[in-house]
């Protein structure tokens, strides 16, 4: 074990509520984002003694805003944040994780197969790339990927009609979404607001941005390209453009 994984502190008490009988699972996701996480890259060593509050129960948390038993896209997911902690709180969700650099996807599928996660999948792709390649989910969520409006332009189509984008945002979070709300109009929002989660987990509060959609999930562009993309799919029948001749 790296010097940097030794300087992990012990999981507060928080842990057994947020993840209860997961939370061996959860200390050893710790174990190794302070360990091969750290060498590879994919956090810094200072974030080490700040992992368990500043990132793993502050990821966690989200799982407040989320409905039983949905499909989740954790949109650049980098070292699994949130969408691991979220998969751990949360068994009953099913999440993919994507993700664009084949050195975290490969992190990602290690975490998975030695944690044994049957409820998460791992895809390498970039987001703006995955509409018609990826299941519509019923909820996107990101952190510490992009601006608002950018994040949205690619989280938003990749949702089902009255599906929700929800992602970890900062102090800035009411001046996005200000900035974003023209932006979020265009792509089928119907409604967006700031909400703060985690009530005596996390402290302070966990800030997120929940976007809800209406029937076009990424607004006219988007439907556009659903609809291109599902005639390609289409098989034609009879051999003749879809007529049988007499």
């Amino acid at each position: 074990m790296t010097e940097a994984a030794a300087e992990l502190p012990p999981p507060p008490e928080q842990v057994g509520t947020v993840f209860g009988d997961r939370s061996e699972a959860v200390l050893r996701y710790a174990e190794l984002l302070a360990d091969a996480g750290v060498r590879r890259g994919l956090i810094g060593p200072r974030e080490v003694p700040r992992l368990w509050e500043r990132h793993l129960l502050n990821c966690a948390v989200l799982s407040e805003v989320i409905d039983e038993e949905v499909s989740v896209c954790d949109v650049g997911s980098g070292a699994g944040l949130p969408g691991i902690p979220l998969a751990l709180a949360r068994p009953d969700l099913r999440i993919t994780l994507l993700e664009p650099l084949l050195r975290r996807t490969m992190f990602l599928e290690e975490v998975v197969k030695l944690l044994g996660m049957t409820n998460v999948t791992v895809e390498r792709g970039r987001a703006e790339e995955m509409m018609g390649k990826l299941p519509a989910v019923d909820v996107v969520t990101a952190r510490a990927v992009a601006p608002l409006e950018r994040l949205a332009g690619w989280g938003l189509p990749l949702l089902r009609p009255h599906g929700e984008m929800a992602v970890l945002k900062g102090d800035t979070a009411e001046q996005e979404l200000k900035a974003a709300r023209a932006a979020l109009s265009r792509l089928g929002a119907v409604d967006a607001r700031v909400v703060q989660v985690g009530e005596g987990i996390v402290d302070p509060l966990s800030t997120v941005v929940r976007v809800l959609v209406g029937e076009s999930p990424g607004g006219v562009r988007a439907a556009t390209r659903r609809a291109k993309a599902a005639r390609a799919h289409r098989t034609p029948r009879g051999g003749n453009g879809g007529r049988r001749r007499r």
